[in-house]
């Protein structure tokens, strides 16, 4: 794999969508770009589909700590593409930053509750129609494995690309994780945030490679929403060729990384782990 040394060319207004893309998500992703480039420096191998490019196209990655998403937005609009996120409740009703990610666009997902339906329901439909990527964690949280390899994971986006027929590119990243460290699940008062505040001004300091890899399109070709076992089959194509294209991102921190965050639980195993 080659790193791409300067972004990829933006597309053009009309292939962009502006419609699918509300100037304050723009706005955002600025943003957010200018602090990762603070924090460290993207390195981006492989390449997003270019017949993809402007059709519905779900992007599973990896999830390897707090600060990658912050990566993966800045990656992806470094290659001209602005994508959407499955949020939790928690995130789309704060009381500031939930207003804008609401107009932002990104889709409500409330974990447990009676509408998880609804809202696979409303992201397939979603999907069908979007001109954007919507990008989104199969493992749903960040890893536990010891050697932070991807999880079980989940059905959902498998299911989601199956029945809504909608194409699935993966990414594999590694390096986020050393930005900032796991914490805490529930923040009860100053010593909770310390330790994110502590690890993200040590990151500033080291300045960590963010390595992001577009793993391409997964073939899901002989699979279908209606055949029993194909969600999971799809599921484990998807991770399996998320995990394939991470051990080249980390070819000497195979059994363990090398940043050790005391902070994050290791009570998981991968079952994808090469």
């Amino acid at each position: 794999m080659s790193a791409l040394r300067s972004p990829a060319p933006r597309p053009s207004r009309a292939q962009d969508g502006p419609a699918q893309t509300p100037p304050v998500w723009r706005a955002m992703c600025a943003i957010d770009t200018a602090l990762v480039r603070s924090v460290g420096r993207i390195e981006i191998t492989g390449e997003f589909p270019a017949h993809l490019r402007g059709r519905p196209v779900l992007v599973a990655v990896n999830h390897i700590g707090m600060f990658d998403p912050f990566v993966m937005i800045a990656a992806m609009r470094e290659i001209g593409l602005l994508p959407r996120f499955m949020l939790t409740a928690g995130l789309l009703d704060a009381p500031v930053l939930g207003y804008f990610l609401r107009k932002a666009g990104h889709l409500r997902v409330d974990r447990g509750k009676a509408n998880i339906a609804e809202a696979f329901s409303r992201a397939t439909d979603t999907l069908t129609t979007a001109r954007v990527p919507l990008l989104l964690y199969p493992e749903g949280r960040v890893s536990r494995d010891p050697g932070l390899w991807p999880e079980r994971g989940k059905t959902g986006a498998a299911r989601m690309a199956l029945h809504g027929n909608v194409p699935v590119v993966t990414v594999s990243q590694w390096g986020a994780h050393e930005a900032v460290c796991w914490g805490t699940e529930v923040v009860n008062g100053p010593a909770d945030v310390k330790p994110l505040v502590t690890s993200f001004f040590r990151a500033v300091r080291k300045r960590p490679v963010f390595k992001v890899h577009f793993g391409g399109e997964v073939d899901l070709a002989d699979l279908s929403a209606g055949k029993p076992g194909d969600a999971m089959r799809a599921h484990a194509r998807i991770m399996r060729q998320i995990t394939d294209d991470l051990v080249a991102l980390r070819p000497d921190e195979l059994d363990a990384p090398k940043f050790h965050d005391p902070t994050r639980p290791c009570d998981s195993v991968s079952p994808w782990r090469p």
